[in-house]
């Protein structure tokens, strides 16, 4: 299944490839066997990175406040392992690794109009905000030119035992964007062009979670949408999707259960960076590429790949 996903992802033929549900290990033997996968099927990206991952993380606490200390809600992100299914950074460009930022160890109270749920004290007092990881990785376009790449994956807002955390942890991993981009954070924003990119599993309309958080990054003024859409979206708009408020052409995801197809991953650039074009992979059924992504009823990727382009 890897080297069919590596034949869709080298079909589309990234400069830069940000890979969400792919296991951190030490060394990131995973993403340099997937970087290979890729050069194998014609497509090389030459740089990969990623920071450790919270998914995993033992605390040694109950988190939830249902009496155990050990499950793998009672991480710092939910997982049975400590990187399970993170993220990860491919590029045909150079990586300036050694000015990345990772704000993973962020503490979910120190957010300004942090939503924090009732939570033993014990587990607010260390509780990180990212599920994931929130990151900052320039990406070297020139000697003296960066790209500042933000990106995050945030956990879904209906999961777990607790009744209200994971909505609210949703919410505010991506608030956490709006108030870094304002300066309300200790650690400032970057000073060069930037695009923000990954997933924040909550449409701005439809299915689960609050709304207006991601209704808020999108109308940020210091972000623009170039609302990447695809054919291959619109006409699997049917049965519970049907009824959905947003745009069904810019669906990101294909659950033709509840809650239906949904956008839940973006890429947003910054209001000064030239966007050129932008797109989501689901061609329609009659496509001839659209074999790639595998029969109609079981698709390879429930989540479809999308792009943006920028100029440099």
């Amino acid at each position: 299944m890897a080297q069919a996903k590596a034949a869709v992802l080298a079909h589309l033929a990234p400069d830069i490839l940000v890979l969400s549900g792919l296991d951190y290990d030490h060394g990131l033997q995973g993403v340099a066997a997937f970087r290979d996968m890729l050069a194998g099927q014609g497509h090389a990206m030459g740089h990969v990175f990623a920071f450790p991952s919270n998914a995993g993380l033992r605390t040694g606490r109950d988190m939830t406040g249902d009496g155990r200390d050990h499950t793998a809600d009672d991480t710092q992100g939910y997982g049975q392992f400590r990187g399970q299914k993170a993220l990860a950074l491919l590029s045909r460009l150079p990586i300036d690794s050694a000015s990345a930022r990772d704000f993973s160890g962020f503490l979910w109270r120190d957010l300004p109009g942090a939503r924090l749920p009732d939570l033993p004290a014990e587990a607010v007092e260390i509780q990180r905000l990212s599920s994931t990881g929130h990151w900052d990785i320039p990406i070297l376009l020139a000697p003296a030119e960066r790209l500042h790449l933000l990106i995050y994956q945030a956990g879904p807002p209906v999961f777990g035992g607790h009744p209200t955390r994971n909505r609210l942890r949703n919410h505010d991993e991506t608030a956490f964007w709006r108030a870094f981009l304002e300066g309300q954070l200790p650690m400032p924003p970057p000073d060069a062009p930037f695009v923000l990119l990954g997933g924040s599993n909550l449409d701005p309309y439809d299915g689960d979670g609050i709304h207006s958080a991601m209704q808020a990054l999108l109308a940020h003024p210091a972000l623009q949408d170039p609302l990447p859409q695809s054919v291959g979206a619109m006409l699997a708009a049917t049965g519970l999707s049907a009824g959905h408020s947003g745009p069904h052409g810019a669906d990101t995801v294909h659950w033709p259960d509840a809650p239906g197809n949904l956008r839940v991953s973006y890429i947003l650039p910054g209001a000064g960076v030239q966007v050129l074009g932008a797109g989501v992979f689901w061609p329609a059924p009659d496509a001839p590429d659209a074999a790639l992504l595998g029969p109609p009823d079981a698709p390879l990727l429930r989540h479809r790949p999308f792009w943006v382009d920028i100029a440099r």
